[in-house]
């Protein structure tokens, strides 16, 4: 069973950073792509970013230009660089993971607050 373990969430000031990391653990499987999602208070989950494994990318539009998705293939880890954050960024946080021939797997959540 693949697990997705998240840290790197917290509170700060609006124009601030944060760098979110989230890493695969388990045996004898192969991710084809890893991605953020986040949960703001009320509202549906949707997708903030996302990389497939030959390294393309896929940004929500509102975060293009302020966020960065890299990955790290060997280590089955991805992170989340978010800069110039904005008080709508305010949400939990949730890594995903496409696995070939398995069911999607998530992560737990880590709550990011951002303050104006």
């Amino acid at each position: 069973q693949v697990q997705l373990v998240e840290s790197g969430g917290g509170s700060v000031q609006a124009g601030g950073s944060l760098r979110l990391s989230c890493a695969a653990s388990g045996s004898g499987f192969s991710i084809v792509v890893m991605g953020w999602y986040r949960q703001p208070p009320g509202k549906q989950r949707e997708l903030v970013a996302e990389i497939i494994v030959d390294g393309t990318t896929n940004y929500q539009d509102s975060v293009k230009g302020r966020f960065t998705i890299s990955r790290d293939n060997a280590e089955n880890t991805v992170y989340l660089q978010m800069n110039s954050l904005k008080p709508e960024d305010t949400a939990v946080y949730y890594c995903h993971a496409v696995i070939s021939g398995r069911s999607d797997c998530w992560g737990q959540g880590t709550q990011v607050t951002v303050s104006s």
